[in-house]
C-alpha cells in the first residue's frame, strides 16, 4: 500500500484494468462468435471500464457501513465483481449462452451463464488487489 492514499489513484487504476479487460473482450469476441453484434461487445467494453470504477470507489469501505464487520479488499472486490456480472448475467442471458455455446460447445457444464458471476469474481478481486496496492485503501483515501 502506499503512503499517500488516494480515491483517485484507486478509481484510476481500476477504470484502466477494467478497459484493459472489457478491450481484450471487444477484440475477442468476434472470434469466439463471429455473428456477435456491435451492440454486445461495446456493452462488454463498458462494462468491465465501470466495474472497475465501482471496485476503484468501494475501496474507502473498510468496514461493512451497517453490519459493522470489516471487509478488506480480498472480500469486498469478488463480491463486487460478482454482483456486478450477475445483474449484467441477469439482463442478457440469453446472449451470455449464445457466447458461452460458441464457446464451450452445447452439453458442456461450461455453458452456463452463471460462469460470469464467477469470472466478475475473478475480475473484481484483481482490480481490487491492484487497486488497493497502488492507491490505498479506507477512508483515509479521501482527502476532506
Amino acid at each position: 500500500m502506499t503512503d499517500h492514499p488516494s480515491i483517485i489513484i484507486r478509481i484510476a487504476i481500476g477504470k484502466a484494468i477494467g478497459f484493459v479487460i472489457g478491450l481484450a473482450g471487444f477484440i475477442i469476441l468476434p472470434f469466439l462468435v463471429p455473428d456477435v453484434g456491435w451492440q454486445l461487445r461495446w456493452g462488454i467494453l463498458l462494462w468491465y471500464t465501470t466495474l472497475g470504477a465501482i471496485v476503484g470507489v468501494f475501496g474507502i469501505f473498510t468496514r461493512h457501513p451497517v453490519l459493522m464487520f470489516p471487509m478488506p479488499w480480498w472480500v469486498r472486490a469478488p463480491i463486487i465483481g460478482g454482483w456486478m456480472n450477475f445483474v449484467l448475467m441477469f439482463f442478457a442471458y440469453e446472449q451470455m449462452e449464445v457466447v458461452l455455446v460458441a464457446m464451450f460447445g452445447a452439453g458442456s457444464p461450461l455453458n452456463m451463464p452463471l460462469w460470469f458471476v464467477v469470472e466478475g469474481a475473478v475480475v473484481g478481486a484483481l482490480i481490487g488487489g491492484i487497486a488497493t496496492r497502488i492507491g490505498g485503501e479506507g477512508p483515509e483515501s479521501v482527502d476532506i
